[in-house]
C-alpha cells in the first residue's frame, strides 16, 4: 500500500526531514507546527503527485528550491512563520493548479516575480512580513490581492501598499519640474491670501483625498459623523505600518495591534482580515452593535476606518490585556478572590443591560475570558460583539428576519462556551449568554478552561464542578483558596469559603441543562452586586439563598 497522506503536524518533532520522506507519491504532506530545523528537503521537487505541502510553523532556514517548480499538481503551498532567505523562485510561474501561497514571516527578499499571473487558480496570495523590494504587480491574478498580502514589506512601493515608487533619476531632470514650480508658486499666492484656520480645513480635506477619502465609506450617516475622522494613513503611522511588534491579538475574523494617534493617545486598531469568509458580516455587526450601546462594562467604539479593501475599529487600548490573559499569562495570585468577584460583577452588569436595557436587544453569543477585556483600575469590559445577535422581538429570540446584517450562517459561540440547546438546532437567546457566563465563573474560580482534558471521564467543566462540589469548605473551595493570597485569619477564611461557594454555585445554576431553569442575567448581577458588596464591608448586604433564582 502506498503512503499518500502524511500529517505529523502539531507535535514536537525537531531534528531534519529524511530524504525519503518528500521523495514519496505523497499526495498530501503537513508538516506544520512543529521545530523542524535545517533547510527544506531537497526531494520536494520529486514529489510529481504533490498537491497540498504544508511545513508552516517550523524552524527551517536556506533558500526556496527552484525546484519546487516541478510540483506540477501542487495546488497548496504554506512555508510561512520559518526562517527562510533568499528569492521567490520564479519557477513558481509553472504551476498551473497553485491556488494558495503564504510565504509570510520569513526573511524573504528580492523583486515578487511578475511571470506569477501565469498562475491563474492562485486565490490567497500571502507575501507579509518578509523583505521584498520593488513594485507590486497589479496585473492578472494580482489584481485581487490586497495590501493585506504586502504588510510588513516596508521597500515595495505602488498603488495597492499606498507608496509612491522612487524615480532614480535628479529631479531636477523630472518633466513635471515646472508643474512642479507652478503648482508651488500658487500654493504660495493661496496661503498669502487666506487665513491660518481656513489653511488647515484645507491640508486636512487635500490629506483625505490623498490616502483615498474618509475612512468611514459605506457606513451609516451616524458612525460617520457622530465619531471623529481618521485616515488609513494616520493608522499606518500609529501601528508603525501594522508591524509585528505591535500585534497584540488575533482571532478568527481580525487582528489586534496597539496603535499611537499623533495626540499621544494609545488605542487598539482592530484591523478585518477580508480574506476570511464571514469577515464582513463580523465587521459590520460589530458596528451596528457598538454604535447602538453605551455601559461603563461594554467596550466603546472611538471611530472606524472603512474602505472598500480595508476596514478597521478603533477602540480604546487595555494595558492589562483580556481576562483570559490576566487568569493564565502570571501568577494566579494577581487576581484576588475580591478582583475576581469584582470582575464577574462587571461582566454580569454588561450583559444585564444588554439583555434587559439595551435601545436594542443584544445577545453576545461568545462570552468567553478572551472577550473580556480589563482597564487599569481592575474592571472588567465584554468586548468583540462580531457574532452577535439584535434581537428586535420580544422573548429574546432571534429571528434570522430580526437580526441587522444577519451572521445567521456563523457559529454561536466558542467550543466550551455553547449551551447544549444551540446544538440541537436553537435559535440564540439571552439564555445561552447566561449559559457561557456560568462556564465562565466557574473558570474564573477553578482555573481551569472548559477545554481542558484534565478532567477524568470526559466530564466538561461545568459538569466536573457539579459533581465534585457538595458544598461549602470542600476540596473544589479548598482548591480555588489555595491560587488566592489571602488573610488567612478565621473572619476572612469564613467570608472566602462562603464567597466561593456562592460563586460556584452561581456558575452551577447558569449551566442547567434545560435554559428554561436557568435565572436571567440580570438575577445573576444582582447577586452579585451583593455579594460584592457582602465583601467590600457592606453588612447590610447578606447573602441569598441562591437556589431562589432558578
Amino acid at each position: 500500500m502506498r503512503l499518500l497522506h502524511l500529517d505529523l503536524s502539531n507535535n514536537s518533532l525537531t531534528g531534519e526531514v529524511p530524504y525519503m520522506v518528500s521523495g514519496t507519491n505523497i499526495i498530501f504532506l503537513n508538516l506544520s507546527h512543529n521545530q523542524i530545523r535545517g533547510e527544506l528537503p531537497r526531494g520536494l521537487g520529486d514529489m510529481q503527485q504533490v498537491q497540498a505541502i504544508d511545513l508552516s510553523w517550523n524552524n527551517f532556514t536556506g533558500t526556496i528550491s527552484p525546484q519546487l517548480g516541478l510540483c506540477r499538481e501542487l495546488e497548496v503551498l504554506d512555508l510561512s512563520h520559518n526562517s527562510l532567505t533568499g528569492v521567490l523562485p520564479s519557477s513558481f510561474d509553472l504551476l498551473n493548479d497553485l491556488k494558495n501561497l503564504d510565504v509570510s514571516h520569513n526573511s524573504l527578499n528580492g523583486e515578487i516575480p511578475a511571470n506569477l499571473t501565469k498562475c491563474t487558480s492562485l486565490k490567497h496570495f500571502n507575501l507579509s512580513y518578509n523583505d521584498f523590494v520593488g513594485h507590486v504587480p497589479t496585473i492578472g491574478v494580482f489584481a485581487d490581492f490586497t495590501f493585506l498580502s504586502y504588510i510588513g514589506n516596508p521597500r515595495l512601493c505602488g498603488s495597492v501598499v499606498r507608496r509612491n515608487c522612487q524615480r532614480h533619476r535628479p529631479w531636477y531632470q523630472s518633466r513635471k519640474y515646472l508643474v512642479v514650480m507652478c503648482v508651488c508658486a500658487t500654493v504660495l499666492t493661496i496661503l498669502c491670501a487666506v487665513g491660518a484656520w481656513k489653511i488647515q480645513d484645507w491640508l486636512a480635506a487635500v490629506q483625505e483625498d490623498m490616502f483615498r477619502g474618509r475612512c468611514s465609506g459605506g457606513l451609516s450617516l451616524v458612525m460617520k459623523y457622530k465619531y471623529p475622522r481618521i485616515t488609513y494613513q494616520e493608522l499606518v503611522e500609529a501601528t508603525q505600518e501594522f508591524s509585528a511588534d505591535r500585534l497584540v491579538g488575533a482571532g478568527s475574523y481580525s487582528r489586534v495591534y496597539r496603535g499611537t494617534l499623533r495626540a499621544g493617545t494609545m488605542v487598539a486598531v482592530k484591523v478585518l482580515q477580508l480574506q476570511s469568509g464571514n469577515s464582513i458580516k463580523s465587521f459590520s455587526q460589530e458596528c451596528q452593535v457598538l454604535k447602538r450601546i453605551r455601559h461603563r462594562n461594554l467596550m466603546r467604539i472611538i471611530t472606524v476606518c472603512s474602505l472598500a479593501d480595508f476596514k478597521a475599529l478603533v477602540l480604546p487600548f487595555m494595558a492589562k490585556g483580556s481576562l483570559e490573559r490576566c487568569l493564565y499569562a502570571g501568577p494566579p495570585a494577581e487576581l484576588s478572590l475580591v478582583h475576581r468577584v469584582n470582575i464577574c460583577s462587571d461582566i454580569a452588569e454588561g450583559v444585564a443591560y444588554l439583555h434587559h436595557h439595551s435601545p436594542v436587544k443584544v445577545i453576545h453569543c461568545d462570552l468567553k475570558p478572551s472577550n473580556v477585556l480589563i482597564n487599569d483600575d481592575i474592571t472588567a469590559l465584554v468586548s468583540d460583539f462580531g457574532i452577535s445577535r439584535l434581537v428586535m422581538s420580544v422573548g429574546g429570540v432571534a429571528n434570522p428576519a430580526d437580526v441587522g446584517a444577519s451572521t445567521a450562517n456563523m457559529l454561536c459561540g466558542s467550543i466550551g462556551y455553547i449551551p447544549p440547546e444551540y446544538g440541537y438546532g436553537s435559535n440564540p437567546t439571552t439564555m445561552g449568554d447566561v449559559y457561557s457566563f456560568g462556564v465562565l465563573v466557574m473558570e474564573m474560580v477553578t482555573r481551569k478552561k472548559p477545554t481542558d482534558d484534565m478532567f477524568e471521564g470526559g466530564l466538561s467543566l461545568h459538569k466536573w464542578v457539579k459533581s465534585h462540589y457538595h458544598g461549602r469548605a470542600d476540596a473544589v473551595v479548598d482548591q480555588a483558596l489555595a491560587r488566592m493570597v489571602l488573610d488567612q485569619t478565621p473572619e476572612v477564611r469564613r467570608m472566602s469559603d462562603a464567597a466561593i461557594g456562592e460563586l460556584l454555585e452561581l456558575g452551577i445554576l447558569c449551566t442547567q441543562e434545560t435554559a428554561s431553569t436557568r435565572p436571567s442575567m440580570l438575577d445573576a448581577a444582582n447577586e452579585l452586586d451583593r455579594l460584592k458588596r457582602h465583601l467590600g464591608g457592606d453588612t447590610t448586604a447578606t447573602f441569598e439563598d441562591i437556589d431562589d433564582l432558578a
